[in-house]
């Protein structure tokens, strides 16, 4: 059971955050837990809601920011994130269970991709204090200065609705996905 309630319904939100839930519930079909949950706090949900979508719009792919995802939600631990980014990652980026695996380590079988994810996890691991040559494998990997921007940005992004999920304990929506070993 969560800590922090769920409202139950879109109706049983705060007023000024229904109509960003309905928006939810029409590009998804569903509002996940987590959305209800933000949905305490309209600016914070707005604010998600807002980087959520500008993200989207940015440079890295779909999948990318799938496998980031899955390597934060993992690192940290967070059942619920790697549950719902484990899906995510099946029903719309498309990846095998391999590179989901792959993801969960850290690591990626797409070259490319590889770079993104372990700069991502060298982030996480020296909390934003990289080192040169973390740096400079993400760019020789052809990621410019804005994409290095982003993957910070998806690291934070993620962060925070691992530990929002943890402080809450969320009931899981998703098929339940463990994480592997302990944050």
């Amino acid at each position: 059971m969560s800590r922090i309630a769920v409202p139950a319904t879109i109706d049983d939100a705060p007023a000024s955050s229904r109509p960003l839930l309905e928006d939810v519930e029409q590009q998804l079909g569903v509002v996940p837990n987590l959305f209800r949950l933000v949905a305490h706090s309209p600016a914070a949900l707005e604010g998600y809601l807002a980087l959520i979508q500008s993200l989207g719009r940015g440079a890295l792919p779909a999948a990318t920011r799938e496998r980031i995802a899955l390597a934060v939600a993992e690192f940290n631990g967070c059942s619920y994130c790697l549950s719902a980014h484990t899906y995510l990652g099946r029903h719309r980026a498309k990846l095998d269970d391999a590179e989901i695996a792959a993801n969960r380590r850290g690591t990626s079988r797409d070259p490319s991709a590889d770079a993104a994810v372990r700069f991502a996890v060298a982030v996480l691991r020296q909390r934003g204090h990289v080192s040169e040559d973390d740096l400079a494998a993400v760019r020789a990997a052809e990621y410019d200065d804005g994409q290095v921007v982003e993957i910070v940005m998806h690291v934070a992004l993620n962060v925070w609705t691992n530990y929002l999920n943890e402080v809450a304990r969320t009931e899981i929506d998703f098929p339940l996905v463990a994480p592997s070993r302990a944050a």
